[in-house]
């Protein structure tokens, strides 16, 4: 963990965090997977609405699973990388009804609250760290999924 004393942090608190984004990555990549199963297999009359909107979702996921993964070497530690891994520490199950618009956009609406919820729990321990940079990268996703949640919760009439 030889970054921590260059970027000024505690080597106790860069594993703290480290450890907690392997959990965000997990499931952030589970995340990722369940909304391209609904890209692929949407069916029915929202399917031209909807296949689009799943990429353009899934495209910003993939974005932040690798943001994640840099942000947890950048800390001096290794982020996971196997699904196995993954599902034995995600909140975010896999899921298996991929076909009906609006079963798949409220999956992705409890997906975001696992990811919000996790994001603010790391707020909080970068703040207490100092932890600039994953502290505004939390900041900074978490600005961006709260419109998310209102427009998908506007598409299903909430």
């Amino acid at each position: 963990m030889k970054n921590a004393n260059i970027i000024g942090l505690k080597e106790a608190d860069c594993q703290n965090i480290a450890e907690k984004l392997n959990v965000l990555l997990a499931n952030y990549s589970v995340f990722y997977q369940n909304t391209r199963g609904s890209h692929w297999n949407i069916k029915g009359e929202q399917f031209f609405t909807l296949h689009p909107k799943f990429e353009e979702l899934y495209n910003s996921l993939v974005l932040k699973i690798d943001e994640i993964a840099e942000r947890i070497l950048t800390l001096g530690s290794t982020p996971a990388h196997n699904y196995s891994d993954y599902l034995k520490v995600s909140t975010i199950k896999e899921s298996k009804e991929v076909t009906d618009g609006n079963k798949s956009v409220e999956i992705i609406l409890d997906s975001f609250k696992v990811v919000i919820d996790l994001q603010r729990e790391l707020l909080d321990i970068t703040d207490k760290a100092g932890d600039e940079g994953t502290n505004s990268q939390m900041s900074d996703y978490i600005t961006e999924q709260e419109k998310e949640v209102w427009m998908y919760n506007s598409y299903l009439g909430k």
